[in-house]
């Protein structure tokens, strides 16, 4: 074994003793193990930190969740006076969640940063809320996401409201780098500065006022009525949806609302969805059943931080059709530029902002409204960032939607990361007026289809787990920079790479080809996860002509990535 792996190691058998989990996990460790969970520390991304739970410095711990807490704390000290230093902190459902935030609260309070901690589980965009309506320096929330049970994290905003930005994210790593977990990292005693008011909870009212924002992105115009009583299923997949979603929908007047009672209650353990993400069929299979028993319109599922929103509708033989992320973007966008021009409220000059991985029909929707679409790196973040820049230049309420592939949505500016509350509002205000002039939303997205052309879009994910995988992945992506001229045999007519940083963007581990036939492909690593990511775009009549496309690029580039 690697001498610096095995000192660390025998170092964190002797001091790691804030959680007595890790010393027993420590003690059962075999050579691969150790050696897996002491190769590297757990990198802080632009995003913060996110990981497998358990002991090492490539883990996510109470030691892993100081040092980047210590870091943090170094950046707000040096760039913030002392009567704005101020973090908010949230948290999920997720295994360790409470202990993590915690742990972080109390970081930052011992090194004197007023410190505001939401009392109960709260969703990300509440946490992106609080730090804007607080004007906190910073804010902190502990999830992983839509990842498995074994994965937790630790998103860092700034002062916007948005999560860190690169130049912040790079200072605050460097800031960690210097810190050593157990003698640089100030830990304090939680209950101790909590009773000393160097901790205290986030005020109701931020969390009602976050509720009321949400309930104006309504866009229905004045006078016109729709059925409130839609039968919907809806599932937080055991995390921190359910209240506020809940409470979203029954004081907005929708009276039929059912929650799948397996999923109902927080549980980090997730044991009827082992990965809990909306845009996996198995995760909601529970929610199909249970619409299928209430005899539902609408399924909806978020995420365990309530982020991301997945839906299902029935179609006309009675079976629940799962909608992409793509698809329920578009129908939102459409769906909000039309009844904005109904009712006067569609600026002049609209802006819409979507990654460069989500699907181009909402170019073309935008288009016919004559609004701007700005394309962005994939990540919520820079849809934030894109709502700064409008604020900064007067035109905040330009703003008209932001949406991303994965299943992320925003209609307004009052947070500045992607909030599923505020999208299963506006999914159900959407159905319930489309059911009102009797439509479907099936059949809406089929219009849109029919008028601008079909866009199958495939994403497909590739999973590569530790030190021989972070290295295949490296090879992957290099192999993407130089060796492909044609997929599947379509030549490629042009390639994008985006690591030096182009149009403006930052730089970012990213290619994109546009193939001669209109088709695109976008490859990148995850940034969260050990996986690389491959979408895959191709426009055609309908989705028979472009199946045989998909297929054959997606067995040619299975076959690469073995």
């Amino acid at each position: 074994m690697d001498k610096k792996i095995q000192e660390a190691y025998e170092r964190w058998l002797k001091l790691a003793v804030l959680d007595s989990d890790l010393i027993e996990e420590l003690r059962g460790m075999d050579e691969d193990a150790i050696a897996d969970a002491f190769y590297r520390d757990l990198e802080f991304g632009t995003g913060g930190l996110r990981g497998v739970l358990g002991a090492g410095s490539n883990r996510m711990n109470v030691y892993t969740v100081g040092k980047a807490s210590q870091g943090l704390a170094n950046y707000v000290l040096k760039h913030f006076p002392e009567g704005e230093r101020r973090i908010a902190v949230s948290y999920d459902s997720r295994i360790k969640s409470i202990l993590f935030s915690r742990t972080a609260s109390a970081v930052f309070a011992a090194n004197g940063i007023e410190t505001v901690i939401y009392k109960d589980l709260m969703p990300t965009p509440c946490l992106s809320y609080a730090v804007r309506a607080l004007k906190c320096s910073a804010g902190i929330m502990v999830t992983a996401s839509h990842n498995p049970a074994k994965y937790n994290g630790y998103k860092v905003y700034g002062p916007d409201g948005c999560q860190c930005a690169t130049e912040a994210a790079g200072e605050i790593l460097s800031l960690i780098n210097e810190l050593d977990c157990f003698d640089g990292v100030k830990f304090g005693d939680f209950d101790e500065l909590m009773a000393k008011g160097a901790i205290s909870y986030i005020p109701d009212q931020i969390y009602t006022d976050f509720v009321a924002e949400v309930r104006k992105q309504s866009v229905l115009p004045e006078g016109i009525a729709i059925d409130k009583n839609v039968a919907v299923v809806y599932t937080p997949l055991y995390g921190a949806g359910r209240y506020p979603v809940i409470r979203t929908l029954t004081e907005s007047g929708f009276t039929n609302i059912t929650v799948v009672k397996e999923q109902a209650e927080p549980n980090g353990n997730f044991p009827t969805c082992p990965y809990p993400n909306p845009e996996i069929r198995e995760a909601m299979q529970l929610g199909i059943e249970t619409a299928e028993e209430y005899h539902a319109d609408l399924l909806m599922a978020t995420d365990p931080d309530s982020d991301r929103l997945g839906i299902a509708v029935r179609n006309d033989a009675g079976e629940y059709v799962l909608l992409s992320g793509n698809e329920t973007g578009c129908l939102l966008l459409d769906y909000i530029l039309n009844l904005r021009e109904q009712n006067g409220t569609l600026p002049k000059t609209p802006v819409v902002v979507k990654t460069i991985v989500t699907t181009d029909l909402a170019d073309q929707i935008a288009k016919a409204h004559g609004a701007e679409v700005r394309n962005v790196l994939t990540g919520f973040k820079y849809i934030g960032e894109q709502i700064l820049d409008l604020e900064n230049h007067d035109r905040e309420g330009d703003y008209i939607f932001g949406f991303e592939e994965s299943y992320g949505y925003l209609t307004g500016t009052y947070v500045r990361d992607k909030d599923a509350v505020d999208a299963a509002f506006m999914v159900c205000e959407m159905f319930a007026y489309y059911r009102s002039i009797g439509k479907s939303l099936l059949q809406r997205i089929n219009e849109l289809y029919d008028e601008f052309g079909y866009y199958q879009n495939s994403l497909k994910t590739y999973e590569f787990e530790g030190m021989a995988g972070a290295q295949r992945m490296q090879e992957i992506m290099a192999s993407f920079r130089g060796e492909f001229n044609s997929f599947a045999g379509i030549p490629v007519a042009e390639k994008l790479d985006y690591l030096p940083g182009i149009n403006g963007l930052p730089k970012a581990d990213v290619v994109k080809f546009y193939l001669t036939d209109g088709t695109s492909l976008v490859i990148r690593p995850s940034g969260t996860e050990p996986k690389v990511k491959l979408y895959i775009a191709v426009k055609g009549k309908d989705r028979e002509a472009t199946a045989p496309k998909t297929a054959a690029l997606i067995a040619e580039l299975d076959q690469f990535m073995k």
